[in-house]
């Protein structure tokens, strides 16, 4: 038997230093073979939620400033382009079962395919047909910025059919009958800009500029998130179609990462 899912009050606590929009993240598995080719990543990707779920208040305010760790000095341009509310959720704490939600958050990496640009209308444009209605949390762009797009405390609709294999086991939550179980409820999406010569279907690009790892890395350590929480598109995919990110260097990202003193200590759960 099947019941309504419902949403979490919990404040979303590895996740409480992300900056969010106004007004209203194991590394395991990097391999970037031969596989099916990419969909564009915001194509409809996600698990719809509950018809009239009840309104959650945010679990945090909007930190203000920013202001990064003095150690590395970086700060990297940052915008807000709100999504649609039709295009995310709210985050629950039982699934369609009844069962208890509890899993440690996850950050997935995606990359836009198109434009950052195109990904921002796509979201920002209202989708009434739950089939259509797709969004991450942040786009990084090509020179770094930072578009904050969906709240963390909420669900965006940045993975369909998804699981995440940790040393617990394989984790997902499913919060809808008429959809596959997903990762979307405990994790918070993060897109590379797609450079030009990667607006197609092939398997690799020219990659990712230094200003996105370094905006990456600096979006990151804002979170307590352990590295081995710290995932792909294509490595929670089930469907057999999500590549992404393409071309993706995480020895790049990681040493970038781990120039931020505090993250040693959360380099693993362990």
């Amino acid at each position: 038997m099947t019941t309504s899912p419902q949403p979490a009050s919990i404040a979303p606590g590895d996740l409480a230093g992300l900056p969010q929009p106004s007004p209203q993240l194991p590394m395991n598995e990097w391999d970037t073979s031969a596989s099916p080719s990419p969909s564009p990543s915001v194509s409809p990707s996600r698990v719809a939620s509950p018809a009239s779920p009840s309104p959650v208040a945010p679990a945090s305010p909007s930190p203000s400033p920013v202001v990064p760790p003095a150690a590395v000095g970086y700060l990297p341009p940052q915008e807000t382009a709100s999504a649609d509310p039709s295009n995310y959720g709210d985050r629950y704490a039982t699934d369609i079962y009844g069962n208890p939600v509890n899993q440690d958050w996850l950050i997935v990496l995606h990359e836009t395919v198109g434009t950052a640009d195109s990904a921002i209308q796509t979201f920002q444009t209202p989708h009434p047909n739950e089939d259509d209605q797709v969004s991450y949390h942040t786009i990084i762009r090509r020179d770094g910025t930072i578009v904050y797009i969906v709240p963390p405390e909420k669900r965006a609709y940045g993975a369909g059919n998804s699981v995440f294999v940790s040393a617990n086991g394989v984790e997902t939550v499913h919060t809808d009958p008429k959809y596959p179980p997903s990762v979307n409820n405990f994790s918070y999406h993060i897109s590379l800009e797609t450079p030009p010569d990667g607006h197609n279907d092939n398997l690799s690009h020219g990659g990712y500029t230094q200003q996105q790892y370094d905006s990456l890395a600096w979006l990151i350590a804002r979170t307590t998130v352990p590295d081995d929480r710290i995932t792909t598109h294509r490595a929670i995919d089930q469907s057999g179609s999500r590549i992404d990110p393409r071309s993706f260097d995480p020895q790049q990202f990681l040493a970038r990462l781990h120039l931020y003193p505090h993250r040693s200590a959360v380099s693993s759960q362990g």
